[in-house]
């Protein structure tokens, strides 16, 4: 069955903080039945705004509704691989949030799970239907920025303090996400290191490097306990460098700046004129909504299918590694 512009075929698993930006983009898709939620507050607030909907706090009977063909999981990520899975065996097409899962061996059982019920899974990467990384991907694919060297990543923030997850996982998916997708492979050795002080064994503040080859590199500093709210990333191209700054007015610069060398020996930086790259004004998230509904019309791989969450997975499970061995560096 194809779902189509109000024909009520999708449910939304978790209204709370971020469920409810789904729920509100797959409701004015034209396509949102359903609503589940174990806080029936949430729930009534959901429904005063969406009156159509249906609410429930019972999951399992979303699972049981045969017009329901596509799932949207919003809930703690200690509960993505039972969601996911419960809802793929039921014969159901899932979007899940970040991150598939917490282990990589269970990821790779969703994955294989999804093939054999031919379902899609797509994990909610959302910086990679952003149109400033879009875009930023199309210049370094054209080799505008030349060979690229260095990438890094500032996520911070003053908000929301989690205690099922620490900042790296919390965080730095969608950065190592988009490094991934912007280099076009996985690196080959990580150390991190993070400190934590609000509760025992969860960090607050982390940096990882991630190293892809000896002279192709990157970092990422997370933190939720920072005084102002930063999401930021710089790549430095052998010609050009370019920022991405989701909090500014223009989102996508490129800097193509130069260093001069004096008798092969000396290095001077040379500054030029910074180039404002026009982008589309939607919403990443209104973008990854329709990319699954796409997808589910289409049967299409998503673009931030279970594969490509694995990789992050793996990633994020070294960095937790060299977290719990103050910094060792880590081989993948």
């Amino acid at each position: 069955m194809v779902i189509k512009r109000n024909q009520k075929g999708i449910a939304v698993i978790g209204g709370g903080y971020w469920g409810k930006n789904l729920v509100r983009n797959f409701y004015e898709l034209g396509v949102l039945k359903t609503v589940s939620d174990l806080n029936q507050n949430a729930l009534n607030a959901l429904k005063k705004l969406y009156p159509e909907i249906n609410i429930t706090q019972k999951f399992e009977e979303v699972a049981l509704d045969k017009n329901i063909k596509g799932i949207v999981i919003a809930t703690p990520a200690v509960t993505h691989y039972q969601m996911v899975k419960k809802f793929l065996s039921a014969g159901k097409d899932v979007f899940v949030e970040k991150p598939l899962a917490l282990d990589s061996r269970e990821a790779e059982e969703l994955i294989k799970l999804a093939k054999n019920k031919k379902r899609i899974l797509m994990v909610d990467h959302l910086l990679l239907y952003h149109p400033a990384v879009i875009e930023l991907k199309k210049l370094i694919s054209e080799g505008a920025l030349g060979k690229i060297r260095y990438i890094y990543s500032n996520r911070l923030n003053f908000g929301k303090l989690r205690t099922e997850e620490n900042i790296l996982w919390s965080f730095a998916p969608h950065d190592i996400a988009v490094i991934i997708d912007l280099v076009g492979k996985s690196p080959k050795k990580i150390w991190a290191h993070g400190k934590s002080w609000l509760n025992k064994k969860i960090a607050d503040t982390t940096i990882s490097y991630l190293e892809f080859t000896p002279d192709q590199a990157a970092h990422i500093f997370v933190s939720w306990l920072n005084p102002f709210k930063e999401q930021k990333l710089t790549v430095i191209g052998e010609k050009k460098m370019a920022v991405f700054d989701d909090g500014a007015e223009n989102k996508l610069v490129v800097y193509p700046h130069t260093v001069e060398w004096y008798n092969k020996k000396i290095p001077e930086a040379k500054k030029a004129e910074a180039e404002i790259i026009s982008l589309s004004a939607i919403e990443p998230l209104r973008q990854a909504c329709q990319h699954f509904l796409d997808c589910i019309k289409t049967r299409n791989t998503p673009k931030t299918d279970g594969r490509e969450a694995l990789d992050v997975l793996k990633i994020l499970t070294a960095c937790q590694k060299s977290l719990d061995n103050n910094g060792k560096v880590v081989k993948i």
